[in-house]
């Protein structure tokens, strides 16, 4: 799987694709099984944890389901309501689709043998350096260990780690996304339930949802500046979200964390939607659109990115018209996402929001819906239950 190609061989390959996360993997299946010849590299040698909040909504439970992944089997825990907390209070609604939650970890493995088994060449540990384009119409590959890749057609996959030559715009916010897992007290697991947590505190939210393992994820976000003020440290800035929001303060309280430290990304461009490309360069994941973390649907957009790409590819639509395309029916629930995101990292709304949620938990279903990737009718995925699992 991982035998490299001399650079003359490497024209039997229709397509290359860069990453192999979620989008990377879900469209190298797509493609691999319409007998197209497919190369992935991915710079990771293994899967490993990420930062992610790791909400499987109704959309990317159906396109799993079509791509055969079966994350019941998995350990995945259905996730039945969203909860939002903010001050001292609290509000809950049931969710208005079937949910999940399941480690990254866990679901890249899985996609990772999906692909392989569907006969697409796998290159782990390896990281690219550069992506160009030749003369003859080709796009070229090079790898930190000298090996070079051509092919006539790239997708590009590489999630929230930019590629030289083609790096999406500064985030102006300086986002910094934090991670960490923990086994919380009896009564709070209890207490959390089948329930994912959306936190509000200054300057940025986190999320609170249970994985498979008996374990919950703590997924945050805040504005670097905010992060400096709490020393750029983590013990800091983790003291500052619980005073500004008792909930988290009261569901950690107990809780044993079980990494050494959280995992952390920075620079993370909230609302960006590529507006173009170059022939032949597909680009999805993060590398096509980065919804506000809330909304609980990166995942979903990696899946529907990935699909509507490949499925481009094989209509031999162009990725020129195809980028545009996608970024036209993507920006409505972008847009509303963005002017939601705003309105949680305004003071008074988080004061407010519990209690009026309270009067009208509707409000959070409804946001829900208007925030999802269109899914075709004719896409079903089965039904999670706390038995099935």
């Amino acid at each position: 799987m991982n035998t490299q190609r001399a650079r003359s061989n490497n024209l039997q390959d229709e397509v290359l694709i860069l990453g192999g996360g979620v989008a990377g993997c879900a469209a190298s299946i797509a493609l691999a099984r319409k007998g197209r010849s497919v190369t992935l590299i991915e710079r990771e040698p293994s899967p490993r944890h990420k930062v992610c909040g790791e909400f499987l909504s109704g959309e990317a439970l159906e396109d799993l389901h079509a791509l055969g992944i079966d994350v019941a089997s998995l350990g995945a825990v259905p996730l039945n309501y969203v909860r939002l907390a903010a001050a001292r209070r609290a509000a809950e609604a049931p969710l208005p689709f079937p949910a999940a939650s399941l480690t990254r970890k866990a679901l890249d493995t899985a996609l990772i043998a999906a692909a392989v088994a569907a006969g697409v060449n796998v290159l782990r540990g390896r990281s690219v350096q550069s992506l160009s384009r030749t003369t003859g119409g080709l796009w070229t590959a090079r790898v930190d260990d000298g090996a070079v890749y051509e092919a006539p057609t790239v997708f590009l996959a590489t999630g929230k780690h930019d590629l030289r030559g083609h790096a999406r715009p500064k985030d102006p916010h300086q986002w910094v996304a934090f991670k960490m897992y923990y086994r919380l007290s009896e009564g709070q697991k209890t207490d959390l339930a089948d329930a994912s947590e959306l936190m509000l505190y200054s300057g940025g939210y986190g999320g609170v949802q249970p994985v498979e393992g008996g374990v919950v994820n703590f997924c945050c976000v805040v504005e670097r500046r905010l992060f400096a003020r709490a020393g750029l440290r983590w013990e800091g800035l983790l003291r500052k979200m619980q005073q500004d929001c008792p909930h988290l303060a009261m569901r950690l309280e107990g809780a044993e964390p079980l990494l050494e430290k959280p995992i952390t990304v920075t620079h993370i461009p909230y609302g960006y939607i590529r507006r173009m490309t170059e022939d032949g360069l597909y680009c999805i994941g993060d590398q096509a659109a980065v919804i506000p973390s809330f909304t609980g649907d990166g995942i979903s957009i990696a899946l529907h990115t990935a699909r509507q790409a490949a499925a481009a590819y094989l209509a031999a639509e162009p990725a020129p018209v195809f980028q545009p395309k996608l970024r036209s029916a993507m920006l409505p629930q972008m847009r509303l996402a963005e002017v939601a995101a705003n309105g949680l990292n305004n003071g008074l709304a988080r004061a407010v929001l519990p209690f009026c949620l309270r009067v009208w938990p509707g409000a959070m279903r409804v946001t829900a819906k208007l925030t999802r990737v269109t899914q075709p009718a004719a896409t079903v995925a089965p039904q999670l239950s706390a038995n099935s699992i």
